[in-house]
């Protein structure tokens, strides 16, 4: 699959929630209980299924304050702001390093599955790159 980056820099191709991975009821309840050991939150996995912010589908977070502050400036991604980091992003930004303070050890494989996905300063930054 391709990169496909969120408005917020969430990578959703590397993503378990997104439609395309999380096709099997396994997939879903191995989102749903790795949110919850990770960022402590539960989705109940019968709703576990989104199509992306760049899309008008199922959205995991409805609430989520930066799709509509991106979609209002008509730019594609938070990387490409003049305000570039703002409140509202940096309230959906994931550290790999405090959520290891906070939570405790994270296994490589946790990690990989339920932490890099969402870890988006990174993403953003390079976007931010690409576009000057």
């Amino acid at each position: 699959m391709e990169k496909i980056v969120s408005r917020c820099g969430y990578r959703c191709d590397l993503c378990l929630a997104f439609a395309p991975n999380a096709q099997t009821t396994d997939r879903r309840k191995r989102i749903s209980d790795g949110w919850f050991k990770i960022f402590g939150f539960r989705i109940p996995e019968e709703e576990i299924a989104c199509d992306g912010c760049k899309n008008d589908g199922n959205l995991i977070d409805t609430s989520c304050p930066v799709r509509p502050c991106v979609l209002s400036k008509g730019i594609d991604t938070c990387g490409t702001c003049p305000d570039f980091i703002c409140d509202k992003l940096q309230s959906r930004m994931v550290d790999f390093e405090r959520l290891v303070i906070e939570r405790g050890p994270i296994s490589e494989e946790d990690r990989e599955l339920f932490v890099r996905p969402y870890e988006s300063r990174q993403t953003l930054e390079e976007l931010k790159e690409e576009d000057f």
